[in-house]
């Protein structure tokens, strides 16, 4: 017994109106029978209300009408066979997707009733006493309702003159409306290539229509690939996706990657090195050509910070204690050890220390794990976090424990804090830091912002906990103060100024003696000692 391959030709026919899954392919199959025709212009109608589309292109015509109900017969000529691979089902889809079909062209016209068409029925063609010049199609029963706002997008990069109910379509995307690089795997545009600003995002086109969108971009700013179509195929029967994708679009990217090393060669013999640095060094980044700034003795500013506030653990947006720098330090006083650069991480609590020192010292910050391994800056940055640290506490007046709502910390008041990395040694005044989970106060610290280099208030649920932050900063400036009273009268004097009597008239010139109680809460009685002569009332008060 011997089986072979049988076509039941019946069901293919019946149930290819499956295979299409987007509505739209029938209006680009259409404008891609056009372009293969020879069509410098296509006009597209399409009436909703009466379910009515007509197609008119000047292009060569149809030879034979025959081929129209020639399912996986293309009809074209040998030249467009080898180049583009036509499989003959466009025009099926018109079949499947309208009840009437009216096709004119030449001195040739049918009328297809698209169910008797299905039914493998004969249709006459008749014979047009004025010729039909190009081909009309004109298509009754389309349900396209939404083509309005989706045709701009599906002729976008089509490369024939397109009118849509009397508009001529922009194109943007076009071959004719870009400026492209001829490439092994066809024409290729690339985004930012005289400003620097580089995108990964990349349109990719076949035959005119887009097979691969990125999921965000800007208009104007992403890059466009026209595929040759004698390498790629798009995966039948809508032809909008490539056929092995995943592959093909690595090959892609490759390519695109390719492009931007040409650009960034060229554009470095033309331009100064720092106004190229400063112009594609975001590109260079992007598309993995950082090599090309080995040799240069420019520096990309983005790359540096310098330290002007105080370190604290925040979010990227909130890091308010650097800036970065407008210029690049020079590559002489770099080398020759006029400037000063590190490596940080974002403070975490553990290297905070390090970050008071590279203030106070003022040495920059710097991403150069960023530049290629074999630049030229990599040997003269420190990483400063790879040292040991020394933070003392010098002339110790007093230490306790922190009952705060988030953080416990001990507490050490000192009268300075010294910092020692190796050589290098600063002594701080006026700042505290964070020391292995303690906080160090110099004599200048009362703002209790060093809770904030001991922790980020950021929960479980990644929620900042300002509430928290506010209360425990409170609370350590309330134990700084109490920590360091030593004489009663600057006691109170700090506590009075912080309630601003001044503020008050009826206080004005006013002298009171005051006793304190015992206690963290204690009871205390006020007595008016002079008394302005107007005044009413008492002149002693108790709580």
């Amino acid at each position: 017994m011997k089986i072979q391959v049988h076509i039941n030709e019946e069901g293919a026919v019946r149930n290819q109106r499956y295979a299409f899954t987007d509505r739209f392919t029938l209006v680009t199959e259409l404008l891609q029978n056009a372009r293969r025709a020879g069509a410098n212009h296509i006009v597209v109608e399409h009436y909703a209300e009466k379910q009515v589309l007509r197609v008119h292109d000047d292009g060569r015509g149809i030879g034979d009408f025959q081929k129209l109900l020639s399912f996986h017969e293309s009809g074209w000529d040998d030249a467009t066979i080898a180049q583009e691979r036509p499989l003959g089902i466009g025009f099926t889809k018109c079949l499947y997707a309208a009840t009437r079909v009216v096709v004119a062209s030449g001195r040739q016209r049918v009328d297809l009733d698209t169910a008797a068409s299905l039914r493998r029925e004969a249709f006459e063609v008749e014979t047009l006493e004025r010729p039909q010049s190009g081909t009309a199609i004109e298509l009754h029963g389309v349900d396209i309702a939404d083509l309005a706002q989706r045709i701009a997008t599906l002729c976008e990069g089509f490369p024939v003159d397109v009118a849509f109910n009397g508009q001529h379509l922009e194109r943007r995307c076009a071959e004719d409306h870009l400026a492209l690089m001829a490439t092994p795997i066809g024409a290729v545009h690339v985004a930012g290539n005289r400003s620097g600003k580089a995108t990964r995002g990349t349109l990719v086109f076949l035959q005119g229509f887009c097979v691969k969108r990125p999921a965000y971009y800007t208009v104007g700013e992403v890059n466009v690939v026209h595929l040759d179509p004698e390498q790629f195929m798009a995966r039948l029967p809508d032809r909008d996706t490539l056929i092995d994708a995943d592959q093909q679009l690595r090959q892609v990217d490759a390519q695109v990657k390719l492009s931007w090393r040409k650009i960034l060669q060229v554009a470095r013999t033309q331009m100064p090195a720092r106004q190229f640095v400063e112009t594609y060094f975001d590109a260079m980044k992007q598309w993995g050509h950082l090599d090309l700034l080995n040799d240069l003795d420019a520096l990309p500013a983005a790359l540096f910070e310098r330290i002007v506030g105080y370190p604290i653990q925040v979010a990227y947006d909130q890091r308010d204690y650097v800036e970065p720098l407008t210029t690049a330090p020079a590559r002489r006083d770099i080398e020759e050890g006029r400037v000063t650069v590190v490596s940080l991480g974002w403070p975490d609590g553990e290297n905070t220390g390090h970050w008071m020192l590279a203030k106070h010292k003022q040495w920059l910050t710097v991403q150069a794990h960023v530049l290629h391994p074999d630049h030229w800056l990599r040997p003269h940055v420190r990483y400063i976090e790879d040292q040991d640290l020394h933070i003392e506490a010098q002339s110790e007046l007093a230490r306790t424990t922190l009952e705060g709502r988030w953080v416990c910390p001990l507490v050490i008041v000192c009268e300075s804090v010294r910092i020692r990395l190796g050589d290098h040694a600063v002594d701080i005044l006026d700042e505290g830091i964070c020391r292995d989970g303690d906080i160090v106060v110099p004599a200048g610290e009362c703002s209790g912002e060093p809770v904030r280099q001991l922790s980020d208030f950021i929960d479980a649920q990644d929620r900042y906990r300002e509430d928290e932050m506010e209360a425990d900063r409170d609370a350590l400036a309330d134990l700084i103060r109490r920590l360091r009273s030593s004489d009663p009268v600057e006691t109170l004097h700090s506590l009075l100024n912080e309630l601003q009597l001044g503020k008050y008239p009826l206080l004005h010139g006013r002298r009171f003696e005051v006793a304190v109680g015992v206690g963290s809460a204690p009871g205390c009685s006020v007595d008016l000692l002079t008394l302005d002569p107007s005044a009413d009332g008492d002149n002693h008060a108790e709580r």
